[in-house]
């Protein structure tokens, strides 16, 4: 009989015991971390389909785009000595390359930009016409040691490089002094860039590198457009009809204007904090290894990243679910009504599956609508089963505002930028005092038995 009365005192002490509860819904919160980690990865494997697709559509069109140079490039010629074991001595004749940097480069762009689809994906294409003009200088003959009668000037070359080639839309057309040339492929050894158009001008005559250059290059790019730092003195401005640009690479613009129609750039730079000398001998050199430390340009981004703000969302999963939880606890306690662990499990479920609302719904309507749907539903459902459980109106409209003034925050905190973490902890330590007070002012001893039966 004792045996029983204290088997019945334990099980009563578990259905009591504010402690046992709590940590009850502390292993319940813990569990929902699975399904939250879930959540992620579907998001991040929408916005890995994203990237496929956008991928496939750049493919077709072409990608982003990154004009260099031009260079030229003097073949020259030196005699290396060679003394063998026997004491022999031997002239061999090596092949190797003068490179010599513009002197004055500037650059002019018009882009325009459009949005392609691709079902609910979108990528950000543009077509522009790049003009380029600039002059070269003269060799400095006696400071790198050359010898001009060692140039073979009949051999030199003009080298421009693209990223995609597939973006041309026609066959450029370089001017070099008076004398106009087609552009041409290169498959030579050359491999200043991954993709070198080049021209060949005979300077046998002149046997003179100061000489003025233009050409134009009409094209289409996708994403991004950038160029090169390569002049002395180095000018670029472009302009769009896009009005959310990203200036990017290793130098801002000098002046900018963006309007809600477009924008426009101008970049001006001298060549001190250029990674290239103005001219050097080697038998092969590739630019491209340094060209993100001198690469410039404009970004065509789209207004909205709603994989981005979804994932930020997410990422607050589980203090919206814990602030619930202490929410529905303190409700619990204050109404005098008896909360089951599964209507805890089943709130939870409803706030997991929030996420994927906000997830489907954001690739249709944007993600601002999208989270307006998600919340208003969700708190909606949340409060008509509260209300429902403990068969009063007040608290669960008390309960549904909380609720809304949660999502409200996060909302705010993901709008923001710089001041998300200032706001994101000033609002949790009001949300943490709120409920010190409120748990001060329950008492935690007395006796619910009756109360909750």
């Amino acid at each position: 009989m004792i045996d029983q009365v204290e088997r019945n005192a334990l099980q009563r002490w578990f259905q009591e015991s504010v402690i046992i509860k709590l940590g009850l819904i502390g292993i319940l919160t813990l569990l929902l971390l699975i399904p939250s980690s879930m959540i992620q990865d579907l998001i991040w494997e929408r916005q890995d389909r994203q990237r496929e697709v956008i991928k496939e559509i750049t493919d077709k069109w072409s990608g982003s785009q990154l004009v260099e140079g031009p260079v030229m490039v003097l073949p020259y010629k030196t005699i290396a000595t060679q003394v063998d074991a026997a004491g022999k001595t031997s002239y061999r004749e090596i092949l190797t390359n003068i490179y010599l940097l513009p002197e004055a480069l500037n650059i002019v762009s018009k882009a325009d930009p459009t949005v392609l689809h691709r079902g609910i994906f979108d990528a950000v294409v543009y077509s522009t016409k790049v003009r380029v003009n600039g002059s070269f200088g003269k060799l400095e003959l006696k400071k790198a040691g050359i010898n001009p009668d060692n140039i073979l000037w009949d051999k030199v070359k003009l080298a421009i490089g693209l990223s995609d080639l597939k973006g041309l839309k026609s066959n450029p057309v370089m001017k070099l002094s008076s004398t106009s040339y087609q552009v041409e492929p290169d498959f030579s050894g050359l491999k200043l860039f991954p993709n070198n158009l080049i021209i060949q001008p005979d300077l046998s005559a002149e046997k003179n590198t100061a000489l003025p250059f233009s050409f134009e290059l009409d094209m289409r790019g996708s994403s991004e457009l950038n160029f090169l730092h390569l002049g002395k003195s180095t000018n670029v401005t472009v302009e769009g009809d896009w009005n959310n640009p990203s200036f990017s690479g290793n130098y801002l613009p000098e002046e900018r204007e963006v309007t809600a129609s477009g924008f426009s750039a101008t970049w001006k730079m001298p060549y001190f904090n250029r990674p290239f000398p103005q001219q050097w001998i080697e038998a092969n050199t590739s630019l491209h290894p340094k060209a993100t430390d001198a690469s410039f340009g404009v970004k065509f981004i789209l207004p909205v990243d709603q994989y981005q703000k979804t994932m930020r969302s997410a990422k607050y999963a589980i203090l919206i679910i814990l602030l619930t939880f202490i929410s529905l606890f303190f409700t619990e306690l204050v109404t005098r009504k008896k909360v089951h662990l599964l209507q805890y499990v089943l709130i939870g479920a409803a706030m997991t599956i929030y996420y994927t609302l906000l997830l489907s719904f954001s690739e249709q309507v944007g993600f601002n609508v999208a989270y307006l749907i998600a919340s208003v539903a969700t708190v909606a459902l949340i409060g008509c089963f509260i209300a429902a459980i403990l068969n009063n109106k007040k608290p669960a409209l008390l309960f549904a505002a909380i609720l809304t003034l949660f999502y409200s925050f996060i909302y705010v905190i993901i709008q923001l930028q710089d001041m998300a973490l200032l706001f994101g902890s000033i609002g949790l330590f009001v949300v943490v005092a709120v409920m010190m007070y409120l748990s001060a002012k329950i008492d935690w001893n007395r006796k619910t038995t009756a109360e909750l039966a």
